[in-house]
């Protein structure tokens, strides 16, 4: 485990020294993702990385996972409470919108557009430190489509991408992150009560199974292909025609 753990904290040194940039910033959200990578970033950048706390519809000190994760590892970090910005600026979409708005797809715009605010933050104050934004997307995420274009899905790089789900809780639990996160549910937060498997409809270990080549429930492999299938674009740089000559 910890060749690989140096491996990717001497990837990660190799290209933010390419880039000339002057360090890294993470959006630290209490799950175990972000805290894998935060974990990473203090390893590789130990004066020169960040986390960044940004609930929205509760204030920063009642975010205790996260907390314990940047005071455990000792990551500077900021925390900014986003709940104004994000009422703002949904208030004046459905204002402009009116009776167009739609009641079918609201719950699903509104986690969404958190996502968005919280990445276009974390950018700003990357951009301020001449930072780089690390990415928390895992293997099992990234095949399923499982997170929001230009939200959390946007980043300048992504130490986690070939890491299962499985092995994203093995590194975890190495680098010491704490009980509280590796104990509890995955979960993007996006609405009370939501859960990432129970959102996607199949598990995490089925799909770090089928990922691993190996059998699993038809059901699940259905699910699996059908979520790939759907989310291609998110995977994909946005297309362009070729150019018109007329």
């Amino acid at each position: 485990m910890e060749d690989r753990v140096n491996y990717l904290v001497n990837w990660m040194q190799d290209y933010v020294d390419k880039a000339g940039a002057n360090g890294v910033i993470v959006g630290v959200s209490g799950g175990i993702d972000s805290a894998l990578a935060a974990a990473l970033i203090k390893r590789g950048f130990p004066e020169n990385s960040l986390g960044v706390i940004m609930p929205i519809g509760k204030p920063v000190d009642e975010q205790p996972d996260a907390l314990e994760l940047v005071k455990k590892k000792d990551l500077t970090y900021y925390g900014i409470e986003l709940t104004k910005a994000y009422d703002a600026q949904l208030i004046l979409i459905k204002e402009a919108l009116a009776d167009q708005w739609s009641k079918d797809t609201e719950q699903m715009v509104s986690a969404n557009l958190k996502a968005r605010i919280r990445m276009s933050t974390l950018y700003a104050i990357a951009q301020n430190f001449g930072y780089l934004v690390i990415g928390t997307g895992n293997k099992a995420e990234t095949y399923t489509g499982y997170f929001t274009k230009y939200g959390d899905g946007a980043s300048d790089l992504e130490p986690l991408k070939n890491l299962t789900k499985g092995e994203v809780f093995d590194m975890s639990e190495y680098l010491g992150v704490p009980n509280a996160i590796l104990n509890k549910k995955p979960s993007a937060e996006l609405w009370e009560g939501q859960t990432d498997e129970q959102e996607m409809g199949v598990s995490y270990a089925h799909i770090d199974s089928y990922l691993k080549g190996e059998e699993i429930p038809k059901d699940s492999m259905d699910v699996i292909e059908q979520l790939h299938k759907q989310t291609e674009h998110k995977r994909n740089i946005a297309p362009s025609p070729k150019p018109y000559k007329g």
